[in-house]
């Protein structure tokens, strides 16, 4: 039977993978509003020689959606680049310390990713993105988003490793 740890632990691990989940889905929205508003750039400017103006400005901000939420979901499921074969060449202690620095790291630039971007959405609320009439701090609310989820993600791991760590077999 599961120790009341493991089973909170794996009721953990499921919420941050479904928050990974909504954010890909967000994501993949995104993605398919960012070609329908493509394909409506071309429709008007070839067909009704009448180019939309707002298709740049709310194109950038799909895609700030798409990157950040993207990023957070690549900590999640370790696809970020990374180059762990020296790492992992490593005798079992300083590869233990390595995948903690690594962790930590990562926590501390998405804390940076956080505070920047709660700053730009602070500031820039009181602007509006050009010709789609929406505040600016749409355009940094990935940012701020991101960040979180990034440091919520390797905190995450870094508490798993802990735990697999300290974990002993069990003995009859």
């Amino acid at each position: 039977m599961a120790a009341p740890s493991d089973r909170s632990a794996a009721t953990i691990n499921r919420a941050l993978d479904g928050i990974a989940w909504l954010c890909m889905l967000i994501a993949g929205i995104a993605v398919v509003v960012l070609i329908a508003v493509f394909g409506w750039l071309v429709f008007g400017r070839y067909i009704l020689n009448d180019t939309p103006t707002w298709v740049e400005q709310l194109s950038l901000l799909l895609i700030n959606y798409i990157t950040f939420l993207g990023a957070a979901v690549g900590v999640r499921r370790h696809t970020h680049l990374s180059i762990d074969f020296i790492r992992e060449k490593l005798p079992k202690i300083p590869r233990m310390i390595m995948r903690c620095l690594s962790e930590l790291t990562v926590i501390v630039f998405g804390g940076f990713m956080a505070w920047q971007g709660w700053t730009l959405v602070a500031t820039n609320h009181d602007r509006e993105i050009p010709m789609i009439g929406l505040s600016e701090s749409w355009r940094a609310a990935p940012l701020l988003i991101s960040g979180i989820l990034i440091m919520l993600f390797s905190a995450a791991d870094l508490v798993s490793g802990a735990m697999a760590r300290n974990r002993k077999p069990d003995t009859l």
